[in-house]
C-alpha cells in the first residue's frame, strides 16, 4: 500500500529537500507540494492523501487554519505539524486544529519519518524532547499569533500601537473606551504580554504597523 503525501511550505527549497528525502522512505510518495495554507487546501481536497505535512507559519493561511480546514474536507488525512518554534503554545494550538504530531524543523528527517509512521498507524507523536511552554510572545511567531486575533482585535491593537489614546480609538470604533480598555486587556492575555510597549513591537513584527508610526 502507498503512503500518499502532501507538504506545504513556503519556503521552496526546504519544501523541496524535505519531499526528496520523503520520497526515499520505500512505499511513500510525495503527491503534492504546496507553498500556501490554501494551496494545501486545494491539494489535500483533490488528492485525499494519507497525509499532509504543514508548516505552522506560512504566508496567507497559515498552517493551523489549513490544519483545521482539512481536518473539515478529509477527515482520514493525518496531519503532521512541521516548525521552527520549539513553543507548546503551537503544539497545543496545532493539536486542536487537528494535527496528530509536531515536529521542529531543526530536528533529523529521522524525527519527521517517525512521526509520519506514527500517525499513519493511528497514533499521536511525541516529540523526542519535551516541547517548553515558550510562553512570551518574543520567542513565537508574530505573524502566527496575529492570525489567531480577531478583525476588531487587530484593529484596536493597530490603532494602539500607532499611539492613539483609548478615547480617540473608541471613537473612531464607535464602541466606549471602557470596551477598549477591555479589547487591550485581552490582547495582552492572548499574546502574552504584559505592557503597551510589547503590543507595540508585537504589531511592528506582525506587520500590523511599521516602525515609523
Amino acid at each position: 500500500m502507498t503512503i500518499t503525501i502532501v507538504i506545504a511550505d513556503d519556503h521552496v527549497l526546504f519544501r523541496q529537500g524535505l519531499a526528496a528525502l520523503l520520497r526515499e522512505q520505500p512505499g511513500w510518495a510525495v503527491v503534492g507540494e504546496a507553498g500556501s495554507g490554501e494551496e494545501a487546501i486545494e491539494l489535500v481536497a483533490a488528492l485525499k492523501p494519507a497525509v499532509a505535512v504543514l508548516d505552522v507559519e506560512m504566508a496567507g493561511i497559515g498552517g493551523i487554519d489549513a490544519a483545521r480546514r482539512i481536518r473539515e474536507i478529509s477527515a482520514d488525512t493525518k496531519i503532521v505539524a512541521l516548525s521552527m518554534y520549539f513553543s507548546a503554545h503551537y503544539q497545543q494550538r496545532m493539536r486542536r486544529a487537528g494535527a496528530s504530531a509536531y515536529v521542529r524543523k531543526s530536528q533529523p528527517i529521522d524525527e519527521l519519518v517517525d512521526a509520519v509512521r506514527a500517525v499513519i498507524a493511528g497514533r499521536v507523536y511525541e516529540p523526542k524532547s519535551p516541547v517548553p511552554p515558550a510562553t512570551s510572545a518574543e520567542t513565537r511567531s508574530a505573524r502566527v499569533d496575529a492570525d489567531a486575533l480577531s478583525e476588531r482585535e487587530r484593529e484596536v491593537l493597530r490603532l494602539l500601537a500607532e499611539g492613539k489614546r483609548t478615547a480617540l480609538i473608541g471613537e473612531a470604533l464607535g464602541i466606549s473606551h471602557k470596551t477598549v480598555e477591555t479589547y487591550r486587556a485581552r490582547l495582552q492575555q492572548k499574546l502574552g504580554i504584559s505592557d503597551l510597549s510589547g503590543l507595540v513591537r508585537f504589531a511592528i513584527r506582525a506587520g500590523l504597523v511599521s516602525p515609523e508610526s
